[in-house]
């Protein structure tokens, strides 16, 4: 049997660009001769719709696309993810052969935990269908339902699946690829079958999907690999029917077939034969490599950054670079989702900004080839403060003249996005963000945080990567060498207002993914002073984060649609 695994970057709520996609794309896979095409979750609608799915008149609209996709799927069986309403909503697998819908497979285990809402929207589904294809038995899974080590899986094995298929939109995060890819291969050995896991791809508001769409044969051998980050058709010539010997020598199978008694009722669904291969040569089949951890960061940002701007209609992007580490990346970062050309530097200095960053600002700008522009706030800050004159008189200087001038520049940056249609993008990180070491209306301001899963610690590695994989200094050595600074006052730096960056991260990573206790961080060594002052800023800090513009989710658990703490909250550790 011949597979072709298309793996698309669709748009939410596009559903004649989607149909126009998911038919060029089957072109395609005819033109290589596959028998059996599949396509991502929901790919007929973007994953995920969220509330859309809440209009009759969507749904009505995307089974209508799919019965139009249907119509061309004359010659190939082709396996298409959709909504699909009979009395009630599912996320379902429509299975397409002879110009019509052969079949509809209903999701059974719906993810309702971190990013996922699908009890929201769906009811489970319950049954259980086969396709014949030929002489092979080719079991139907949706995302989550494969992700469970029971049934349907092997439910699907028991009643004769030679083939599981599993059609997903499996969201990013650093590490996710091997750890997806690990399960699948267990799954496959366990239940003595082929597995065909075919992932969706591209940047959906703060989600990322990789791709990495894999064929593992019974005995967990990767025999294809579609590479991460990009759309990638994979063909792979896959013989199921070998299953058969080694199932008859496993004695496994046999004892769970007894346990089980009785494997519930499956449908099986002939939808036609196998083809001959493209002039009787089999598919050349690749295994694409995993990459390290900064190059997934830097691809799923660049990604992120280039679906958010395009698929919301922006041409160009500003940003305000300081001559600090946090604007250099994002800038060097939007340069290469973008192109240099799309992409304005705006340096606005104070009376505090140094000599040395207002410099590294332009020698920033003229590294990435980006077009660069100075305006000094000086001016507009002291009209701040003569307006202001008479309500804080009897008052000391403090934090809320630091603000006023992140607030002065947030103000700028927003009348030129305004002006020309430039997205403002911010550049505050996750270590700030979690913290409250950011300003409202000030460097929170923006359209997109491109850094808001980043962590301090980790915007330095990603600069040094950068300037690394390039060969030369794409980002001046002095910003990643200077001490960082907000330089809102004299002689600032952020360790005045914060624990160290390294000691902080730390903290941060247990106490917001891994939702360790302030007392538990305090038994495994930490230090104490620094987490109880961690753990304060973070749960007074979630007001500003409620306010933060959605970011590219790069962590198992990111704050926006991910964490969900209460603004009003009295617990603390």
């Amino acid at each position: 049997m011949r597979l072709a695994l298309v793996q698309i970057n669709p748009v939410v709520g596009d559903l004649d660009g989607n149909r126009r996609l998911i038919l060029e794309r089957l072109e395609a896979a005819r033109a290589q001769g596959a028998d059996l095409v599949l396509f991502p979750e929901l790919a007929v609608t973007g994953y995920p719709p969220e509330d859309l799915l809440l209009r009759p008149g969507f749904i009505r609209a995307a089974e209508s696309s799919v019965e139009a996709i249907a119509r061309e799927a004359r010659g190939t069986t082709m396996l298409v993810g959709g909504p699909h309403f009979d009395r009630d909503l599912y996320n379902a697998c429509f299975v397409l052969a002879g110009g019509e819908v052969k079949a509809v497979y209903r999701k059974r285990f719906l993810p309702n935990y971190g990013v996922f809402d699908e009890d929201r929207y769906f009811a489970p589904g319950r049954d259980l269908i086969l396709l014949e294809h030929g002489r092979t038995l080719v079991g139907l899974t949706v995302c989550e339902d494969m992700w469970q080590p029971g049934p349907p899986a092997t439910d699907l094995a028991l009643a004769g699946a030679e083939l599981l298929v599993n059609i997903s939109a499996s969201p990013f995060y650093v590490g996710r690829d091997r750890e997806r890819e690990e399960m699948f291969v267990t799954r496959a050995r366990d239940n003595s079958c082929f597995v065909a896991f075919c992932n969706s791809v591209g940047g959906q508001d703060e989600l990322i999907f990789d791709g990495h769409s894999v064929v593992i044969d019974d005995e967990g051998t990767i025999l294809a690999r579609a590479p991460g980050f990009e759309e990638a058709l994979l063909v792979v010539d896959v013989e199921p029917k070998e299953v058969i010997g080694r199932r008859l020598r496993d004695v496994r199978r046999r004892a769970l077939a007894r346990e089980r008694e009785q494997v519930p009722p499956v449908e099986v669904i002939h939808v036609g034969t196998r083809g001959p291969s493209s002039n009787g040569q089999k598919a050349r089949s690749s295994v694409a490599p995993f990459v390290d951890e900064l190059e997934q960061m830097r691809l799923a940002l660049a990604l992120g950054l280039h679906d958010y701007v395009d698929k919301n209609g922006f041409r160009d992007v500003v940003v305000g670079v300081s001559g600090g580490i946090d604007s250099a990346v994002t800038a060097a970062l939007a340069a290469e989702a973008l192109g240099a050309d799309r992409v304005h530097c705006v340096s606005m200095p104070s009376r505090y900004s140094s000599e040395a960053t207002r410099a590294d600002a332009r020698r920033l700008a003229e590294s990435l080839g980006c077009s660069f522009q100075e305006i000094p706030i000086g001016s507009i800050v002291d009209a701040f403060g003569e307006a202001l004159a008479d309500a804080f008189s009897g008052t000391q200087p403090d934090l809320t003249e630091e603000n006023i001038q992140a607030r002065a520049r947030g103000v700028l940056l927003m009348a030129l996005s305004n002006k020309f249609g430039w997205m403002l993008v911010a550049t505050g990180n996750k270590s700030e963000l979690s913290v409250g070491y950011a300003t409202l209306y000030g460097d929170m301001a923006g359209g997109f945080a491109l850094l808001k899963d980043v962590y301090k610690t980790d915007v330095f590695r990603l600069a040094r990567y950068l300037n690394e994989r390039v060969g030369r200094e794409l980002i001046p050595q002095s910003i990643i060498d200077r001490a960082p600074s907000a330089e809102l006052r004299d002689n600032q730096l952020d360790e005045d207002s914060l624990p160290p960056y390294p000691k902080l991260d730390e903290v941060l990573e247990e106490y917001v993914e891994h939702d360790r206790t302030l007392e538990e961080l305090s038994a495994d060594g930490f230090d104490k002073e620094i987490v109880e002052r961690a753990v304060s800023m973070i749960d007074r800090a979630e007001y500003k984060r409620r306010q933060a513009p959605p970011g590219v989710k790069l962590r198992p658990k990111a704050f926006g649609r991910d964490r969900r703490t209460p603004i009003t909250n009295r617990w603390r550790g």
